[in-house]
């Protein structure tokens, strides 16, 4: 596990502080679609992502989902520390969106270290304001973008992740991340291919270099 985070986290992290969650922390692989974590869940491990990438979401008043942001390798959900450091139960859903490995932190080593290390003190507060970032935009596609526009940064957005021009959701699954219906999401992706955005396959969807 040491090997791991030195590679990840190396340049983050002191050594000593490396050495001490190699030894308190659990090494967790997952499969893309796998729930880490689910709405009213009392969190008692803090994740440390070491690849892979996970979707964050919040369950609205009407019991759907809404996309908050996605977290990549290198990266930790400040939502998950909120509530870990709170003792409340969760109000985020972590969703695997490909494969990968996670470090779970105890929850009793969190404050300890923010008193112990400045790097993970400084780690914890860049995470809180990135994460306040992301968060902050998706209020703002919400109010002030049209759902076209939202669903090609959308689209963008889960190409970066996967590291792909072709993003294999289906149209109900979209909807389901943009709250909205398949048949709008289905409407605007057609609209999209007509202005030569994205190419519409069997199974997929291409987002296309544009010039």
């Amino acid at each position: 596990m040491k090997e791991l985070l030195e590679k990840t986290y190396g340049f983050i992290f002191e050594e000593k502080l490396i050495d001490e969650i190699a030894t308190v922390s659990a090494l967790r692989d997952f499969k893309e679609g796998d729930v880490l974590i689910d709405f009213g869940d009392y969190i008692k491990k803090m994740p440390l992502l070491i690849s892979g990438a996970i979707k964050i979401s919040r369950e609205d008043f009407d019991e759907g989902e809404l996309l908050l942001y996605f977290i990549e390798k290198g990266d930790t959900c400040a939502m998950t520390m909120a509530c870990c450091m709170g003792e409340t139960k969760s109000e985020i859903r972590a969703t695997a969106e490909t494969n990968g490995t996670v470090i779970m932190i105890p929850v009793n080593k969190m404050e300890e270290w923010l008193g112990k290390y400045k790097s993970w003190r400084n780690f914890v507060f860049n995470s809180y304001n990135n994460r306040l970032k992301e968060m902050l935009s998706a209020i703002d596609n919400l109010a002030f973008m049209n759902m076209d526009k939202r669903l090609l940064t959308y689209l963008t957005e889960k190409s970066k992740i996967n590291k792909s021009n072709e993003i294999q959701n289906t149209h109900q699954e979209i909807a389901y991340d943009l709250h909205t219906s398949r048949v709008v999401i289905s409407r605007l992706l057609k609209a999209l291919e007509k202005e030569g955005k994205i190419r519409l396959n069997r199974a997929s969807i291409e987002l296309l270099k544009l010039k």
